[in-house]
């Protein structure tokens, strides 16, 4: 059925008229190549489309045929270890059929609807459900894929399957309360700008275990928070995202590609098969979907890979899953957003972004968080976003940056001097803040050690202290400083290179527990109260300190393996134990002399 016709082309955006019933975002195709795109804008009988692939050579008077249906992404099992493009489109079948450029008009699913996997059958017959309760699941690898009750379907399971079946079969037939009977398959669809349903929000408090000291212990963030990292070129913002990817201590992860160089993706391609989830032991990838929407991709299809990455996140949460949302980098959404605005000849916000950019900021990162899911069972999912900004020439006063930063609980700010020493993770502990610190620290305090959030305030006062001796220092040198003033700026130094500063090549060093990095601050904090309690002495100086082998002991104690850390607890006793010989030895000889 020819709904319309197109009047006008420009870029992504095209211009048509005579579509009946026309909705805002529902899907159309577009020409006689049956482009995807989505209506933006309707205006009497005119409607702007957003069109997701390459728009040149389409001709005016060309066809437009409406879908009536939003933008949705297929979900069901062969989600995890997939590539999809920004609109779900499975990157690998693309290559198979297509070849390894893109082509216009390509009709890929997301999912393989011929494989068959094995059911196995959580709900009985006779049984009474509703959305979001279990039916049953299959394996993925060593994943358990749930399948839930879809929206809409409540009633008495009258049949239920245990076996082989591919995601379009059926699976289970539910007899509703109005006496008509509703099959069930594992695949189902959710339009992407529409957010999935729960029963309640929660407070994020239980961290999110990254293994990166800097973050872990200064700057946490929770389950089902939010936070983001602004950034020059180069400061390590994928850096970051890579290795919360990695470590992190959730169940699934989503990594979107949003307007990204190629190689990022390509790198994630190749290490994450070969990397082992310390959860599971199986290779990170098994846990992974990644969306690539990269710079040589269409423009347009990047607004829509943010909403495609967090409905899936929103699916597996919705399971009772605990997900991670690498977000990389929603600059380059908001461009999107720019560019579609500007052929839209709407009135123009700060730098040409829409004047809209906050509130569709907050509605993306709204839907993160730690949720009550469907179903009579209690459950609890979240899911995490962190979203990387990329500001041109690292000028954070930029309406991406301060749109993102009223919305984001978290705040990592990347330090491009730090990332030039080869500082890793180059974020900055003087402008960094998180606000979920005084829940986590409740946590810290009951599941790690009750000192934690002591010896946290003290080493943060240490490092912001040591900024105002620095500047002492470069006036009158170093000569001018008291011993105590000394040694507060070893501890400070001890602080950044051997506590916060990691290097991601080392095993050792790469991922650090909790209990480890409680161990490694007590280290350095204990010899601080030791030393300056031998510094009160008469006849101790701070170069006796410092030239003692428990500095060097300490330098050395992010490369002792998590399966021996009593090494550490070690290296606190002999400190003291160091410390204390030193102040009486200097005693003894002053006594020694006098007589």
């Amino acid at each position: 059925m020819q709904d319309g016709q197109i009047i006008k082309v420009s870029g992504p955006l095209v211009v048509a008229n005579g579509i009946k019933n026309a909705r805002l975002f529902d899907t159309v195709l577009v020409s006689d190549l049956e482009l995807l795109g989505e209506i933006i804008e309707v205006n009497d009988d005119k409607v702007s489309i957003q069109v997701y692939e390459e728009t040149s050579g389409i001709k005016l008077g060309e066809k437009v045929v409406s879908q009536h249906r939003p933008l949705s992404v297929e979900l069901g099992p062969g989600l995890l270890s997939s590539m999809l493009d920004g609109i779900g489109r499975d990157l690998k079948e693309f290559a198979a059929q297509e070849g390894y450029y893109l082509t216009r008009g390509s009709k890929i699913t997301t999912l393989n609807d011929k494989r068959k996997w094995y059911f196995h059958p959580i709900a009985t017959i006779g049984q009474r459900v509703i959305p979001g309760d279990y039916l049953g699941y299959v394996m993925e690898n060593k994943f358990k894929h749930y399948i839930l009750v879809p929206e809409g379907v409540a009633g008495v399971v009258n049949w239920i399957a245990d076996g082989e079946y591919t995601i379009i079969e059926r699976i289970a037939t539910v007899l509703k309360d109005d006496e008509q009977e509703q099959g069930v398959v594992m695949r189902q669809y959710w339009p992407i700008r529409k957010q999935r349903p729960y029963k309640g929000k929660g407070l994020p408090e239980v961290p999110l275990v990254t293994g990166q000291r800097v973050i872990d212990t200064f700057f946490p963030v929770a389950k089902g928070g939010t936070a983001c990292i602004p950034g020059p070129f180069g400061s390590g913002k994928t850096v970051v995202q890579h290795q919360l990817a990695k470590w992190s201590n959730s169940d699934v992860v989503v990594y979107i590609g949003c307007g990204e160089r190629g190689n990022e993706m390509t790198d994630v391609l190749y290490e994450f098969p070969e990397l082992i989830d310390p959860k599971t032991k199986e290779p990170l990838m098994n846990k992974t979907v990644l969306i690539a929407n990269t710079s040589n991709m269409p423009v347009a299809a990047r607004e829509a890979s943010i909403y495609t990455g967090i409905t899936i996140a929103e699916y597996f949460r919705d399971m009772g899953y605990d997900v991670s949302l690498m977000a990389d980098s929603t600059s380059r959404w908001a461009e999107a957003l720019r560019e579609m605005s500007g052929r839209l000849q709407e009135m123009p916000g700060d730098e040409g972004y829409p004047a809209y950019l906050a509130s569709r900021l907050a509605q993306v990162y709204e839907r993160a968080g730690i949720v009550k899911c469907l179903g009579e069972k209690t459950r609890e999912g979240s899911v995490t976003m962190i979203g990387a900004v990329s500001p041109a020439g690292g000028d954070l006063s930029e309406p991406v940056t301060q749109a993102t930063l009223r919305v984001a609980k978290v705040f990592w700010a990347l330090d491009s001097s730090l990332a030039y020493a080869r500082h890793f993770p180059a974020i900055d502990w003087l402008e960094s803040y998180s606000l979920y610190q005084e829940r986590v620290d409740h946590y810290m305090r009951r599941q790690v050690n009750r000192n934690f959030p002591k010896y946290r305030k003290r080493a943060m006062a240490l490092l912001k202290e040591e900024q105002q001796l620095q500047e002492v220092v470069q006036l009158i040198g170093k000569d001018g400083l008291s011993d105590f003033e000394v040694l507060k700026l070893e501890i400070a130094r001890m602080l950044r290179e051997d506590f916060l500063q990691q290097n991601a090549f080392v095993e050792e060093d790469m991922f650090t527990s909790h209990t480890k990095q409680m161990l490694m601050l007590t280290c350095i904090m204990e010899f601080f109260a030791e030393a300056r309690d031998a510094l009160m002495h008469e006849h101790v100086y701070i170069a006796d300190i410092l030239n003692g082998e428990s500095i060097q002991k300490i330098g050395q104690m992010k490369y002792i393996d998590e399966t021996h850390l009593d090494k550490i607890r070690q290296i606190i006793k002999e400190n003291e134990e160091e410390l204390s010989q030193i102040a009486e030895s200097l005693k003894e000889d002053q006594i020694i002399e006098g007589i």
